[in-house]
């Protein structure tokens, strides 16, 4: 396919705002089955245990994805592999539209998660490429609240059509289908911002790489990034589940209502984020997320659903300003040539985080109940915290002053631009 002639091309600022929208919609489009779960239970007989199969298998599509294809981009260029992954997901919405079963949802999870995938590290490194030359920081700032406002958008958005027609799905999808396409024609006309270079087979090699020099802010950022996923995917797999069955509030907008209010405020801590150095960001965002893991292991207690929109608010925070952080500083250490891959490998981690707990919960409420399971979950969420603000703590205080590095993070968004 020939794209539109160079000076047809949108200009950096556009094109900025294309991705932008694209990353926002992707994200949205992820979270969008979640308030329909217990419809789908309904209407087809599902159990907990399949629900969280089903959000699971959107994971396993998603990290093949990111091992086989993720750094894709870095060698045949960020338009290309974008707009392939746009068409992607327009035939997994596509699918959802249709599905007639559980079958049907598990391969529409599958394809969605593989163009979530092909996506999210060419997102991430265009959108740090097309940033302003004078605020660099906006690249990773975009990628980080966009990532929580479509998470937000999507969840909010369908848990209010939950609460008004027995059939979201068909208003929700079909919506989604065309957005897909309009922005995969729209993306052709935004310009390249690396020059392709020759790709072989042996580049579809499941992989996962990190630079040398990229390799002590990717592995600092490791705890912190398991923490603020692990309590996404309570969120996406657990939390219509919880809110109707432990918490017993029986409206149907409230699961999608409780994720929403979860990324609305991880878009609130992903701004808060840039008015600090990227190291305090994460080191606050952890022990926010301590504190909110905290406060939802109260509201299973006690049953209360004001607690745990406290706690999904206050968690939320905690989420916003750790992966705002950590997306700052590995930006900072990472060139053109590998960024695609970089930050690859840093969803790697966070979907992992994100499915792999959600799932072993998935398996156990059969068993120990959703009560039991919710409980052991936050638990799980708030050690992980608590451990990633050590970290953050340690690091902060131990790195030596001259150390270029800490310079990047501890200088915050003014001498980043400076740097540039």
């Amino acid at each position: 396919m020939s794209g539109p002639r160079e000076g047809r091309r949108l200009g950096r600022g556009a094109a900025f705002a294309v991705l932008a929208c694209a990353n926002v919609v992707m994200m949205a489009t992820a979270s969008a089955p979640s308030p329909i779960y217990p419809l789908y239970r309904e209407r087809w007989g599902l159990s907990v245990t399949m629900l969280t199969v089903i959000f699971a298998v959107y994971v396993v599509g998603l990290l093949g994805a990111l091992l086989m294809v993720g750094s894709l981009s870095d060698q045949l260029g960020r338009r290309p592999v974008l707009v392939a992954a746009l068409l992607v997901a327009a035939t997994s919405t596509a699918i959802f539209w249709t599905a007639d079963g559980v079958v049907s949802l598990l391969i529409a999870r599958v394809v969605q998660g593989i163009a979530t995938g092909t996506a999210t590290g060419t997102l991430a490194a265009g959108l740090v490429e097309l940033s302003p030359k004078r605020r660099p920081h906006l690249g990773p700032t975009t990628t980080a609240v966009g990532t929580s406002i479509g998470m937000a958008t999507g969840a909010g958005v369908v848990g209010l059509l939950v609460q008004s027609t027995s059939r979201p799905d068909a208003y929700v999808f079909p919506v989604l289908t065309l957005t897909f396409v309009v922005l995969a024609a729209v993306v052709l006309t935004i310009p390249e911002t690396l020059v392709p270079r020759a790709v072989g087979l042996a580049s579809l090699r499941p992989r996962v790489r990190v630079p040398r020099e990229a390799r002590p802010e990717f592995f600092a950022s490791v705890p912190a990034l398991v923490a603020g996923w692990s309590v996404t995917g309570l969120f996406l797999a657990l939390t219509p589940s919880l809110v109707s069955n432990v918490l017993h509030v029986r409206s149907g907008a409230a699961g999608g209502l409780s994720i929403a209010a979860l990324f609305v405020a991880n878009s609130v801590g992903g701004l808060w984020s840039v008015r600090h150095a990227a190291r305090l960001a994460t080191l606050l965002g952890a022990v926010l997320l301590t504190l909110g893991a905290s406060g939802l292991a109260v509201a299973i207690a006690v049953a209360s659903p004001a607690v745990y929109a406290g706690g999904s608010v206050v968690a939320g925070l905690g989420v916003g300003l750790t992966f705002n952080g950590n997306l700052r500083a590995i930006s900072a250490v990472t060139t053109v040539k590998s960024r695609s891959e970089v930050f690859s490998a840093v969803y790697v981690i966070s979907y992992a985080a994100l499915s792999l707990p959600a799932l072993a919960a998935g398996l156990a409420a059969p068993s120990w109940g959703l009560e039991t399971t919710g409980y052991l979950y936050v638990g799980f969420v708030g050690a992980l915290s608590l451990g990633a603000a050590l970290r953050a703590g340690r690091s902060r205080a131990h790195r030596p002053t001259g150390d270029p590095i800490r310079a990047g993070w501890e200088s915050g968004p003014r001498s980043e631009r400076s740097r540039c």
